[in-house]
């Protein structure tokens, strides 16, 4: 599932509110496909279960795995750029 649609379900969730297509596709940030978002509160409707195990699941493993790649990649450009300057 989108990432940004799964945070509008949650935003929704959080609020007491049951997701539809409308209130999701209203609290999106970024513009989204209508048929991710028909799926995504379609999968909410037959299994609401499903959307809490993906809350769990995607909080824990992508917090420090994301972080520590983006700074190794930072890291590889600044020793790219140091070498050039050098040179």
């Amino acid at each position: 599932m989108n990432a940004a649609v799964f945070d509008a379900i949650k935003v929704l969730l959080d609020e007491g509110k049951v997701p539809t297509v409308a209130l999701t596709k209203s609290r999106l940030i970024k513009p989204v496909p209508m048929p991710v978002i028909i799926a995504a509160v379609s999968q909410y409707k037959n299994n609401p279960d499903s959307i809490y195990n993906l809350m769990k699941s995607q909080a824990q493993p992508s917090g420090s795995d994301s972080k520590t790649s983006q700074l190794d990649r930072i890291e590889e450009k600044l020793d790219r750029l140091l070498t050039l300057l050098e040179k």
